[in-house]
């Protein structure tokens, strides 16, 4: 037998069955928002790996594509790696959990979302947020829960909840919130440039509904809630920490850690860990495991002590003060478009690429609303930014979230396909990274598009808002602008971007118990003052507005649109006409269902040429209207010519001269190109053509 849990949220049934699924793991929840369903389940191992400084944590979310009725494309038909989608869904769940376990836990935990059934209607993506949530809290793992969740959009300047699928593809709004049972802990957003004020309102009026999930979410915890188990506790031995600072001393630490250079900040902690190992490899060997996280301590109670207490930063900024900036753009000559932001020792290069919208990113995931990607945003964060040595093996989770952010935070400035029909990549490599990365390549994917002709609305500018609380809430100091250290030993990173108008994406990761209004009121107003000053004294006077046009290595591409019912006479039997126009002109070429033809190709001259061949393929032959044909054929009758591939019409011999022409070849050879004008129909319903008559 099985348990069985209700409630109505918004406008939906949310149903939990405790017990019907998974009963080996160390807890298991079956959800069902409407028809979507997702068994979420945690397990942990029962004691920690030898040697293990942190706390291994995975958060998994499967797509499986019989959720949607489809089996997978390619070769290979079953699912393979995590989709996009998948990880930055499995990003969101792991955020606002991960505070919530005890800070010296260090035991495997995995948590896992098996997605069984899609509704469109019911994010499958929440639904997992919230069974993570209710499988955790039942589990015999510790864990200072729960947490709950609400997706807000905002359509025709009204917020709806936990919105449809209608609603999500005509609103301009969308965000998570996730909270505990009075904080909010975690934000994510996209948004049409909301103001501070909207987003605000927003997420509050998400955080009270989440109240009423936690009040679903601990009767489920009262009845089917295990004992929270021992687990064994990793902590520094105090004799070995007093020891240490006795023998460093604050004013040491602090001397070593107050630079605005990381790697003399690296420098000298490394100063530090060796003169400790030294000391007691020989007196207390046992304390020389511990040496690190020592360290790690007492750099952490340094820096959070000189900005509380002793009001000052590491690298001796104000607490609003934003580090030295940095723009250029066209650092590459040949690329598309290329901009580079410098933020202190960050430092970012985007370069844009245009291609034909054939080049588009086709999706094969469970949202049907998600089947294309015109415009993609690729992050890339080599070892050598850091000043560390290791092989690249692709993308990891960190960079296809920084990538996405940043995806989604210019999505509401780009042209329209009909404005600007190309597909647009972005790639933006991090060549020094001191914090922020993200933010910076925001700055730089604004000024690399700009340089590259892509007619964007505004420019959009990222920034970092950090925290460092104290023992009250009321005992806190924002940071704008963190470097890493900051963002390190502090308890939050605030990342928000947007343009003059308002808001178009927002990340939050916290290190504490979530936030009170007060700090993400303040955070949203910090990071306003600090990107309108990044855009105005900054990005503009590098660019102030985007080129008039593509630059001379860029694709050319224009748009015309033809009749639906003509398509086939411009495609042609097995695409012989087609086929045709681009193998004489060198264009691509590619039409919708609807009728919109792009051509793309590496000048003017050939897309018109292509254009105009096409146009005389769908157009009926007008009377009286001048035409430019090829002679493709000569018979004794008269010559017959080529206007476009597929379309041909005939000159009578009687047509080709004012004088008296006895044969064809006379007047004509293979090959020619000659203007002559329509006659209109003959007797016999022909469409005829005379030169005599253009001369």
């Amino acid at each position: 037998m099985y348990k069985s849990y209700t409630m109505e949220l918004c406008g939906r049934t949310l149903r939990v069955d405790i017990g019907r699924m998974a009963a080996q793991a160390n807890g298991a929840a079956l959800m069902h928002y409407g028809d979507t369903v997702v068994l979420s389940t945690v397990t942990a191992s029962d004691k920690p790996r030898e040697g293990i400084d942190f706390f291994p944590l995975s958060v998994e979310y499967e797509e499986k594509l019989y959720a949607v009725g489809k089996i997978p494309g390619g070769f290979i038909k079953r699912e393979g790696k995590p989709t996009e989608n998948a990880i930055l869904a499995s990003r969101a769940i792991d955020r606002p959990m991960r505070p919530l376990f005890p800070n010296d836990y260090r035991n495997d935990v995995t948590i896992d979302n098996l997605v069984l059934c899609v509704d469109q209607d019911c994010s499958p993506e929440l639904t997992a947020m919230l069974g993570s949530s209710i499988a955790t809290c039942i589990s015999d793992i510790p864990f200072n829960g729960p947490i709950a969740a609400t997706m807000v959009g905002m359509v025709d300047g009204e917020l709806v909840f936990n919105p449809t699928s209608q609603q999500r593809e005509k609103s301009d709004l969308s965000l998570t919130v996730a909270s505990t049972r009075d904080k909010v802990i975690m934000i994510e957003a996209g948004a049409n440039e909301i103001p501070e004020e909207k987003m605000i309102e927003a997420i509050y009026a998400a955080h009270e509904i989440n109240q009423k999930i936690i009040e679903f979410i601990d009767k489920i915890v009262a009845e089917c809630g295990k004992p929270k188990h021992e687990y064994e506790r990793f902590a520094v031995p105090e004799e070995m920490y007093e020891d240490m600072v006795n023998f460093i001393t604050p004013e040491a630490m602090e001397e070593a850690v107050f630079t605005d250079e990381k790697q003399v900040r690296e420098a000298n902690i490394k100063e530090i860990v060796d003169k400790l190992t030294a000391r007691y490899e020989v007196d207390h060997p046992d304390w020389v495991p511990f040496i690190n996280d020592a360290v790690y301590k007492f750099q952490k109670k340094t820096v959070r002590k000189m900005i509380l207490k002793d009001k000052k930063r590491p690298d001796g900024r104000r607490f609003d003060e934003i580090r030295k900036l940095a723009a250029e753009i066209d650092v590459l000559p040949r690329t598309h478009g290329s901009g580079m932001f410098t933020r202190g020792q960050t430092q970012v290069l985007t370069v844009t690429t245009l291609g034909a919208l054939a080049e588009t990113q086709r999706l094969d995931g469970i949202d049907e609303n998600e089947t294309v990607k015109r415009y993609m945003h690729h992050y890339n964060f080599p070892s050598f930014s850091v000043g560390e040595t290791k092989p690249s093996r692709g993308p990891g989770r960190r960079e296809i979230g920084h990538g996405a952010l940043a995806e989604r935070a210019l999505l509401p400035v780009l042209p329209s396909e009909e404005e600007f029909p190309y597909a647009i990549r972005t790639v933006s490599e991090v060549l020094e990274s001191n914090g922020s990365t993200s933010q910076a390549s925001v700055c730089a994917s604004t000024l690399s598009l700009m340089a590259a002709g892509v007619p964007i609305k505004a420019m959009v500018a990222g920034i970092s808002i950090g925290l460092v609380t104290g023992e009250t809430d009321d005992d806190y100091v924002l940071l704008t602008d963190i470097q890493g250290l900051e963002d390190f030993f502090g308890d939050m990173d605030f990342k928000v971007a947007g343009t003059h108008k308002g808001i178009t994406a927002i990340q939050m990761d916290i290190k504490i118990h979530g936030l009170t209004r007060e700090i993400v009121e303040k955070a949203l107003y910090r990071a306003r003052e600090a990107r309108v000053y990044i855009i105005d004294e900054i990005m503009a006077p590098v660019i102030s507005k985007p080129r008039p046009e593509v630059g001379p290595y860029s694709p050319k591409i224009i748009q015309i649109k033809i009749d639906p019912s003509k398509i086939g006479d411009v495609v042609g039997q097995r695409g012989k006409t087609i086929n045709a126009i681009i193998e004489q002109t060198g264009v691509k070429i590619d039409i919708t269902d609807d009728g919109a033809v792009s051509i793309c190709g590496p000048d003017k001259e050939s897309i018109n040429r292509a254009a105009q061949m096409i146009e005389t393929i769908v157009s009926d032959f007008e009377e009286g209207k001048i035409y430019e044909g090829k002679v493709i054929s000569i018979k004794e009758f008269g010559a017959f010519l080529e206007f476009a591939p597929g379309k041909e019409g005939l000159v009578h011999i009687s047509k080709l001269s004012k004088q008296r022409v006895r044969h064809v070849e006379d007047i004509l050879t293979i090959g020619d190109r000659v203007k002559v004008v329509c006659l209109g129909q003959d007797k016999m319903g022909r469409v005829s053509f005379s030169m005599k008559d253009v001369m």
